[in-house]
């Protein structure tokens, strides 16, 4: 199963540039980890619904198997990865995906990327840039590419710390008339 169509977006204010020792930590999703993907999806679509391509009444609509198969896919598939942050207390408190479709190998893109409001600050959201950037890499990407809606500066701050740059493309945002701007960061292997 590949990434829902709309799920790009970023949501991350104001942060220190990398994990503490207090911050979250980021691991890959599980296999059955379907309930928690929707669970945080849902809140980041609640928290952040112009962040997102997507929207929350969308997504609340997909089956527990979509959820399932979408978590399994991404938790083994080599063209899709979803990672997320996890606090002290082992609730999920941020995520970030990953795609590379078989026709342009070499381009990663990040998507569905969003931290929740109580781990903004902790360096969770570039520590999810960097997986998502460490697992692209590896697969033999060049380049990641990912889009900020204009206005969302906090993100944007994100992206520029953790080295993207915009390309000076834009495109609408699909659900409402916010536009996102295109962002991309070169990968080494």
């Amino acid at each position: 199963m590949t990434a829902p169509p709309g799920t790009g977006g970023a949501c991350e204010q104001a942060g220190a540039s990398g994990a503490g020792a207090a911050g979250p930590r980021v691991r890959r999703i599980r296999t059955d980890e379907g309930p928690v993907l929707r669970a945080v999806r849902l809140r980041a679509l609640a928290d952040a619904p112009l962040a997102f391509g997507s929207a929350h009444a969308r997504e609340l609509a997909y089956s527990d198997a979509t959820w399932a198969a979408w978590a399994a896919d991404s938790a083994a598939g080599e063209g899709q990865a979803f990672f997320l942050a996890v606090g002290a207390e082992g609730a999920a408190v941020g995520l970030a995906s990953g795609v590379i479709r078989p026709e342009h190998p070499h381009l990663a893109h990040l998507y569905a990327m969003w931290v929740a409001p109580e781990a903004r600050g902790t360096g969770a959201g570039a520590a999810l840039v960097e997986a998502v950037a460490a697992w692209a890499a590896a697969a033999g990407a060049r380049v990641l590419r990912t889009a900020v809606t204009v206005g969302n500066d906090g993100a944007a701050r994100l992206y520029e710390r953790t080295g993207f740059r915009a390309t000076g493309e834009r495109e609408p945002l699909g659900h409402s008339d916010a536009e996102v701007a295109i962002l991309e960061r070169a990968l080494t292997p």
